[in-house]
């Protein structure tokens, strides 16, 4: 049953992606579709952590203070696609150079507050379930990279 959980969020994650590429104002669509996803995925963690209440009553504010310093690091990304996207039919070797540079800026920052979160997860949970956390993360991103992956072409 969890399996059928996140198999659901992840279709709605790859039908919303291309949904807001279709609109006529993608800024106002790009937040839309986010805050799905991100609903989406508060679905998919709860349904997978066999939280009990006090464990969830914990669990909660900290993951809330998560998502939002991963939501920057998100729309770091967003505008390092957006950049791509702007600068891909007449790519520079500068410009690549640069890119490159903030897709590993972005990679480092996700990492780092992946781990500054560590030790506040561990402080309202058992090893166990924010190992289960961080795994439900890794295959969320995972699944999100994979998608992202297949859209975007390589430099030429």
């Amino acid at each position: 049953m969890k399996y059928v959980s996140i198999l659901a969020a992840l279709l709605v994650f790859s039908l919303a992606l291309p949904l807001a590429a279709q609109q006529e104002k993608p800024a106002d669509n790009m937040s839309i579709v986010r805050e799905a996803m991100r609903a989406d995925k508060k679905v998919v963690v709860a349904d997978n952590m066999q939280l009990t209440e006090p464990e969830a009553k914990a669990f909660w504010p900290v993951y809330e203070e998560y998502q939002t310093e991963m939501t920057a690091v998100g729309d770091r990304m967003i505008k390092l696609i957006e950049d791509y996207a702007a600068s891909y039919e007449a790519m520079t070797d500068e410009t690549a150079g640069k890119l490159l540079k903030e897709m590993m800026s972005v990679q480092g920052e996700r990492l780092k507050v992946q781990e500054k979160y560590l030790p506040k997860f561990q402080k309202v949970l058992p090893m166990t379930k924010v190992a289960r956390f961080y795994q439900i993360e890794n295959k969320l991103r995972a699944i999100v990279d994979y998608d992202l992956a297949a859209q975007i072409p390589l430099v030429q």
